[in-house]
């Protein structure tokens, strides 16, 4: 019995070794693979972000294309804006150019590349928009062509907020800026970690002409952390919370403190979350990585989908043995 328990705890140390700590992640999807980038978690990583390749969700590596040993596409210093808090990016394409959108010394920041594996600069440095701490960027093209920037400004606590979005200037319209909501939901504010009101970690999608808002609540340090969505009719809102909110919860995935990630369409047409958990029942960080594929159903009545994910498929993705 002694010896099934030390090859079942080695077994788990080298599984937990092998996992991927990237916090407040998102996945992007070309040519029959995977791109992960997140805020990296642990001790003596440089200041920026790393980008892993995979073709399947669970086994990940650092690109051969690289630049570099660690997969950097965005670094400190290098024409980029920040000197702390490299947080929460999100890649996008435009016309031959990808954006990174991220967060810096709590300002939220864009940078661009001719290649997915950049490196990612800004020709002038600078936040997006100066005017007061704003965090946890998501740029959402419309249908129409039009962008918009979902981020979390402060208010005696964190509230999702949208504007909308110049690429060329890379700046808001100060005059449609609107908050998205306020904490009104249970679920939102649960009594395991006390904190003002937090919604994060914003991602948008459009189907048939409805807006679909997916956000983190509750401190990212309650174990209680969770995911839930809303739906609106215009990218501005008004937004309805959905009814069975959150969809990703540590009752649901089975790990404590799962939120802040992203939705993406897998190569295999299924759709998926990407989110990050606590390290451990005991502590915080450094923050795990996970992924859990997403169940949308279409509710005739209602006029809108209905999201769930399949809490006993969770992906726990690791990195490749070299």
């Amino acid at each position: 019995m002694y010896l099934t328990l030390s090859l079942a705890s080695l077994q788990s140390y080298a599984q937990a070794t092998k996992e991927i700590f990237f916090a407040d992640v998102t996945i992007y999807v070309e040519k029959g693979k995977y791109y992960l980038t997140g805020s990296q978690g642990g001790e003596g990583k440089p200041q920026g972000f790393a980008l892993l390749e995979s073709k399947d969700l669970k086994t990940w590596a650092v690109p051969a294309m690289a630049t570099d040993s660690l997969g950097m596409i965005l670094t400190k210093g290098d024409h980029t804006f920040g000197t702390k808090g490299f947080w929460a990016p999100q890649i996008f394409s435009e016309k031959g150019t990808y954006y990174l959108t991220y967060t810096a010394d709590e300002q939220t920041v864009l940078a661009q590349s001719k290649s997915l594996l950049g490196p990612y600069r800004q020709k002038e440095v600078g936040p997006i928009d100066g005017s007061e701490k704003n965090i946890d960027s998501y740029i959402f093209k419309d249908t129409d062509g039009k962008y918009y920037l979902y981020s979390v400004r402060f208010d005696k606590g964190n509230y999702l907020y949208v504007a909308e979005f110049d690429l060329k200037t890379g700046t808001i319209k100060a005059e449609t800026l609107k908050r998205c909501f306020n904490q009104t939901e249970p679920w939102e504010a649960t009594p395991n970690y006390q904190s003002a009101p937090i919604m994060e970690g914003p991602t948008v999608i459009k189907l048939n002409n409805k807006y679909y808002l997916f956000y983190s609540a509750n401190h990212f340090q309650n174990i209680d952390y969770a995911i839930g969505y809303a739906v609106a009719d215009s990218p501005y809102g008004p937004w309805v919370k959905y009814k069975n909110n959150p969809i990703i919860h540590r009752s649901i995935v089975g790990e404590n403190g799962s939120g802040h990630g992203d939705l993406f369409e897998g190569i295999d047409k299924q759709i998926y979350y990407v989110y990050h958990i606590h390290n451990s029942s005991e502590k915080v960080g450094p923050r795990r990585t996970r992924i859990v594929p997403v169940v949308k159903q279409w509710d005739k009545k209602a006029g809108v989908y209905q999201f769930s994910v399949k809490g006993d498929e969770v992906i726990v993705p690791v990195m490749a043995e070299k």
